[in-house]
């Protein structure tokens, strides 16, 4: 567990506070979590512009909008047919049940939020937990691609274990801690595209000294 520590202290000196998540508001960084299933960032970013020119990042607005309309919208995220589904699914639940305020979901259980999470369509584990650590503040550790290939490379874990077997290798090393699970991923993300690729470039990579073969 100790080697967990050494890797983000590692990440932290080097590369420094990432200020994760880049986004306005909480309901915002829900959309961004959603959209972001399947593409990258700056897609992401070039419909959530689009949206903002609509005046369109509303809970409300949003739910009043026929899908069609919010599939032309979100176009540049791509797969927009599907995740302008699974928005207007997290959207009618947000309004349904906490009359669309990100604020009162907030004062729920982590726990039973997460549960209810899940059960809405297109929302998996890793969606789920970005809205949880992000937009909530609750004290969950996001499992990505990333923070997989890392910690197998350094021979912590096999990536073929699951999220849940991932995610609590965090939460049994660290007291839950909203800041650190927000800055520790960040770093995952940043390390996981800048070094740790599918062709790694481990000479110039943060964590190159923590590796088992150099060791």
């Amino acid at each position: 567990m100790n080697k967990l520590r050494l890797l983000y202290e590692a990440m932290f000196k080097t590369i420094g506070p990432q200020h994760w998540w880049p986004a306005d508001t909480p309901f915002e960084v829900a959309v961004g979590a959603i959209l972001t299933q399947n593409t990258n960032w700056l897609n992401v970013e070039k419909a959530i512009n689009k949206l903002k020119a609509a005046k369109a990042m509303d809970a409300r607005r949003l739910y009043e909008m026929p899908a069609h309309n919010l599939a032309i919208l979100i176009r540049p995220a791509g797969y927009f047919n599907v995740k302008a589904k699974r928005l207007k699914a997290f959207i009618k639940f947000l309004v349904e049940h906490y009359g669309g305020s990100m604020t009162r979901m907030k004062s729920e259980d982590g726990g039973m939020l997460r549960e209810k999470l899940l059960s809405i369509h297109g929302i998996g584990p890793e969606t789920a937990d970005s809205i949880l650590l992000y937009a909530l503040e609750k004290p969950v550790f996001v499992i990505d691609a990333y923070t997989k290939r890392i910690l197998s490379r350094h021979h912590i874990m096999d990536q073929h274990k699951s999220y849940g077997e991932f995610q609590d290798l965090f939460h049994r090393a660290f007291r839950r801690n909203v800041k650190l699970f927000n800055e520790y991923h960040a770093l995952f993300v940043k390390v996981g595209k800048t070094y740790c690729k599918t062709r790694p470039f481990c000479d110039e990579c943060p964590l190159k000294n923590l590796l088992p073969r150099l060791v």
